[in-house]
């Protein structure tokens, strides 16, 4: 069964008509410090650090933890060199997030299967969200364990806004990476280049809805104004999530943790409505990996 997707009100073009008109020419002139950037400016370990925090389910809190600082770090250096005006209107994060894309792992349904004791169907959707659930769990928590040792030393407060920046990257690319594998089992292949797939689930994660089937041979290698504007306002929310980790001793650890969990389980429902509506529920195991890939 197949049919166009509901349109969200939430995420209508013309929510952001303004914004629509502006972002073409202020993408250009506010995300130039992060294009124009030289090779060794850390952006291609940060895809990566952002890759292995996403792939590695069964990582231990140590190892993530020390990741999330090193990215964390990184982070800082690229903020300076983007400028508060990119920082704040959240495009610096935005092109981050579309250049580590290509660096999430994303596994084909008989991987899938294969890694989650031979689960099909609803219940394997079932446990790539508790998986998925877990691991930005895990993030805030971390988060929030990282902050209660800055909270006892104020120099190291400093750091603070590029942890938020840090987790809000993981926590998204843990999600993004959740909803590619969730097409998967509902059986819809997007189609098209390494980025061009990147760009359909990142506009997927942004709008908090499954990919219509019927559109998925349109997608480009880049995303539009609308796209890029929804994904912007939802890293920001994420940010906003994520800034309760910054509480003190480990009370933020909890807070960050809690909220994480019930966002990813959420956006996780929404967007397998959509595919059980488009699709009549999940598929047989098939063949042809679909990963996100690298950008051509």
């Amino acid at each position: 069964m197949t049919g166009e997707f509901d349109r969200d009100p939430e995420y209508r073009n013309d929510e952001y008509p303004n914004d629509a008109r502006d972002d073409e020419a202020r993408d250009e002139r506010d995300s130039s410090a992060v294009e124009r950037a030289p090779q060794g400016d850390g952006s291609a370990e940060i895809g990566e650090l952002v890759g292995r925090l996403t792939a590695e389910e069964s990582m231990d809190r140590e190892t993530r933890g020390r990741l999330l600082g090193r990215l964390a770090r990184l982070l800082g250096d690229s903020a300076r060199r983007a400028g508060a005006s990119g920082v704040a209107r959240g495009r610096w994060l935005a092109d981050l997030l579309i250049a580590a894309a290509p660096h999430i792992p994303i596994r084909d349904l008989e991987t899938l299967s294969a890694h989650h004791h031979g689960l099909t169907g609803e219940e394997l959707a079932d446990n790539l969200v508790r998986v998925a659930a877990n691991g930005t769990t895990t993030v805030g928590a971390a988060g929030g364990a990282l902050a209660a040792v800055q909270f006892t030393a104020p120099p190291l407060l400093l750091t603070a806004p590029a942890q938020i920046a840090a987790e809000t990257l993981v926590v998204a690319a843990i999600e993004v990476k959740l909803i590619a594998e969730l097409h998967e089992v509902y059986g819809v292949r997007v189609q098209g280049s390494g980025a061009a797939r990147a760009a359909a689930f990142l506009t997927s994660w942004a709008k908090r809805r499954g990919i219509n089937p019927l559109e998925n041979d349109s997608f480009t290698n880049a995303l539009g104004s609308a796209a890029k504007t929804a994904l912007r306002k939802r890293l920001l929310r994420t940010m906003g999530r994520s800034m309760t980790t910054m509480g003190p001793f480990l009370t933020g650890a909890a807070a960050g943790a809690t909220l994480n969990r019930t966002a990813t389980k959420r956006v996780a429902a929404t967007v397998r409505n959509d595919l059980r509506k488009s699709t009549g529920g999940p598929k047989p195991l098939p063949g042809g990996p679909p990963s996100l890939g690298s950008a051509d």
